[in-house]
């Protein structure tokens, strides 16, 4: 039984994002070639690039797929923030590879963030992070402007850990 705590599920494929939320969209040129674009789907797919990033991933499943349950947690001790979701939407395709999940009711933001690798046809390897969020607990409201910073300096490093993954 899903847990998400958000009505706009899914909405990371739309081209507009729902309004009422902090938006995010990070696009990265990662590598060149059907061997990188792989490469990086496969780290995306199976929580690699973030657990290369820094983060700490539990999962109930190798592999993203919709439904699938996942934590990404940073931070240690009394200072660690866990941020459970699920996963909402997955993409397998010849040029198109990522996955999109929500937030659930114990995340500390509320929203839904993708993670899609793409080929183009000029033989470039894009990858995109793509997210809406606002603040659903009172630490992250205290934390205010700072979350948005935060999510975007995060996805710069995922674009730069994913471009040595795929190198």
């Amino acid at each position: 039984m899903s847990t998400l705590n958000y009505p706009e599920v899914g909405a990371t494929r739309q081209e507009q994002l729902p309004a009422g939320y902090n938006h995010l969209h990070h696009r990265a040129l990662i590598g060149r070639g059907r061997a990188s674009f792989e490469s990086a789907g496969q780290a995306v797919t199976t929580w690699r690039l973030h657990r290369e990033s820094g983060v700490r991933v539990r999962s109930d499943a190798e592999r993203a797929e919709p439904g699938v349950a996942v934590e990404c947690a940073i931070g240690v001790g009394p200072l660690r923030v866990a941020a459970p979701c699920e996963v909402v939407w997955t993409a397998y395709a010849h040029d198109r590879i990522g996955f999109a999940y929500g937030t659930t009711g114990r995340h500390p933001e509320c929203g839904e963030e993708s993670f899609v690798v793409e080929l183009a046809e000029d033989g470039a390897v894009w990858f995109t992070v793509t997210a809406f969020s606002r603040a659903s607990r009172w630490h992250s409201r205290l934390a205010g402007p700072c979350v948005p910073v935060i999510q975007h300096w995060y996805a710069r490093r995922l674009g730069r850990t994913l471009r040595r993954i795929a190198g």
